[in-house]
């Protein structure tokens, strides 16, 4: 799984050299984020049910017609689907704050998503909606310190720009 640990190693590797200074600097800065980046972590996890849940409302409020007849939302198992997918990209951040990289979300979310929604005709509009609002909703100090956010809400926007 690719974390800051690992491409610093594979990059100075491939390159057949010693990791560099700025390479160390790197790893260093990653350890002293890891704190705010697991309690994050665990924050997202406590409340992974209640954020996925809100994000999916924001999304289909701002969405309605997604519930038309036809549409990616218009069965009970699309709605189980949309919500599922939604509470996977929430999972993958946070396993991301856990690395400390953007490995798992490389790897498990946004590899071939574009083929797979283009494919199904999904769009991925109700998926940043729902993202941006996971994004807004966050709150220092009431649901996490403010390094924490930071952390959580960088990993957010990364996911949001892949999907958009």
């Amino acid at each position: 799984m690719k974390s800051v640990v690992t491409t610093v190693i594979a990059a100075a590797d491939a390159a057949g050299r010693f990791p560099s200074t700025s390479d160390l600097e790197s790893v260093q800065g990653s350890i002293q984020r890891s704190a705010a980046r697991l309690e994050a972590a665990e924050k997202l996890g406590a409340n992974l049910e209640a954020v996925a849940k809100e994000a999916y409302d924001a999304c289909i409020k701002k969405y309605p017609y997604l519930n038309n007849a036809g549409e990616a939302n218009s069965t009970e198992t699309f709605k189980t689907k949309c919500a599922r997918d939604i509470k996977h990209y929430l999972r993958l951040i946070q396993y991301c704050l856990v690395v400390g990289g953007t490995g798992p979300l490389d790897e498990w979310g946004i590899a071939g998503q574009r083929e797979v929604y283009r494919a199904l005709s999904l769009p991925t509009a109700p998926y940043v909606e729902a993202l941006s609002f996971a994004r807004t909703r966050g709150c220092a100090p009431r649901d996490m310190s403010a390094q924490a956010l930071v952390e959580y809400n960088a990993l957010l926007d990364y996911a949001i720009n892949s999907l958009s």
